[in-house]
């Protein structure tokens, strides 16, 4: 037994790449119109007033329509374009009012109005882009911890490779569902994928919850049905604290995966209201797991009286299993059609063998293969082999789903691919993966 335990620490760890937080995240600003848009527009506007003044013969009637520009200016330009619409359209109205024969009172009244306006729309414009900021800034921020709170990968453990592709949508909840683990265990490797009820930092609150609890009992439980057992009581007893706090109570979809140590050519996995996986073999078309026992999500167990129980199934060297949530599966196009995700993955399949190599295979890609063959000798290499196929598949899925869904993502995307390396790697001694 022990022998298996150092066999199923973890042997490597390289650095993130798919997960990686990128500076551009960080660096995101409020979104406006560009300098030749921005222009291209105001002299737009500005000619159909004229037109429509000359054509109607009241010029100076209908020029106070500019009197708006600004404050369009304000809703979508920069603090900048809003002040140079203010004094285009300042300009504009004082130059027609010159242009008219003697005073009226009215004509007082355009040009103060304008004045005002023009005013009111600079100040607008400062204090929309000082709230867009702020709430960019704090988006930006939940993602960076979302991301920081979840499992760096990719990770090798001694008998597969997980990696994958996280990608939390940035909405007024701030924080997403979606979450997953991996422990390499004496017990085997153990994979959480799942899909916490609602947004929000309610939401998160179970999600922190979930994975403590997985990290914990992952190492503790030996059969799959205990593992989730432990993960169900997770969620009732912050569901009890939720009651006591007055938040709302929450279930949440989950797959827990595990790999036997001893066992080459099968897996286990207990499915709790989850999306079933994928099995990509080169030999033959992807394939959805029928997994027998589709229990309740956790948090839900009360409702039924069945327990939980661990469905085997055929999980080969060579092959990967890939896991996801439902903004793969139910991602949206403009018309409202979801996502082929079966009919897209054995296209992407297909594709990658035609070209001679797995999908999105770069030469970067290769390069850290060099770099973890350098660093860990045959480890390194086996995380090379196995790089492409696994996160070259959760990139070109995402990829795909992102043409797909143009220009929007709807929900967070969460894309895991389990390798089962064909030769066992054993880690290396002096490492502790617990």
């Amino acid at each position: 037994m022990e022998q298996l335990g150092q066999q199923h620490k973890v042997v490597d760890r390289l650095r993130p790449t798919a997960l990686q937080t990128q500076s551009s995240v960080e660096q995101q600003r409020p979104k406006s119109l560009s300098t030749r848009v921005f222009a291209a527009w105001l002299a737009a506007l500005t000619l159909l007033v004229l037109v429509l003044s000359l054509a109607a013969g009241s010029e100076v009637r209908l020029i106070g329509l500019l009197i708006f520009l600004p404050a369009i200016a304000a809703s979508l330009g920069t603090v900048r374009q809003t002040q140079v619409a203010s004094v285009w359209a300042l300009a504009a109205v004082t130059a027609s009012l010159a242009r008219s024969p003697g005073y009226h009172l009215d004509d007082g009244i355009t040009l103060a109005l304008t004045l005002v306006f023009a005013g009111l729309a600079v100040y607008g414009s400062r204090w929309r882009i000082a709230r867009d900021t702020e709430l960019l800034r704090l988006r930006s921020t939940a993602a960076v911890v979302q991301q920081h709170i979840l499992h760096p990968l990719p990770e090798l453990t001694s008998q597969v490779r997980v990696d994958g592709i996280f990608e939390p949508v940035q909405e007024d909840k701030l924080f997403g569902g979606d979450i997953y683990d991996v422990a390499a265990t004496r017990y085997g490797t153990r994979v959480l994928i799942g899909d916490v009820q609602g947004k929000g930092l309610s939401a998160v609150g179970v999600a922190f919850a979930v994975l403590g609890g997985f990290r914990e009992a992952a190492h503790r439980e030996p059969t799959p049905a205990g593992l989730v057992d432990a993960l169900e009581m997770s969620v009732v007893r912050h569901n009890a604290y939720a009651r006591q706090s007055g938040e709302p109570e929450r279930f949440v979809t989950a797959l827990v995966v595990c790999v036997d140590p001893v066992d080459q050519g099968t897996a286990q996995a207990v499915n709790c209201g989850h999306l079933p996986p994928f099995l990509v073999r080169d030999s033959c078309a992807p394939v959805q797991v029928e997994l027998g026992d589709i229990g309740v999500p956790l948090g839900l167990a009360s409702l039924v009286s069945e327990g939980r129980v661990a469905d085997g199934f055929s999980f080969p060297p060579d092959s990967t299993l890939l896991l996801y949530t439902d903004g793969l599966s139910e991602a949206r196009d403009g018309d409202g059609l979801f996502y082929p995700l079966a009919e897209r993955l054995a296209a992407l399949v297909e594709e990658s063998k035609a070209a001679g190599s797995t999908p999105s295979e770069t030469e970067e890609t290769q390069e850290k293969a060099g770099e973890g063959a350098q660093r860990g000798g045959g480890r390194g290499e086996a995380a090379g082999r196995s790089e492409g196929s696994a996160v070259g598949l959760a990139q070109a899925l995402r990829e795909d789903v992102r043409a797909f869904t143009h220009p929007h993502q709807q929900d967070d995307l969460a894309i895991l691919t389990l390798e089962r390396l064909s030769v066992p790697v054993v880690q290396s001694a002096g490492d502790d993966g617990e």
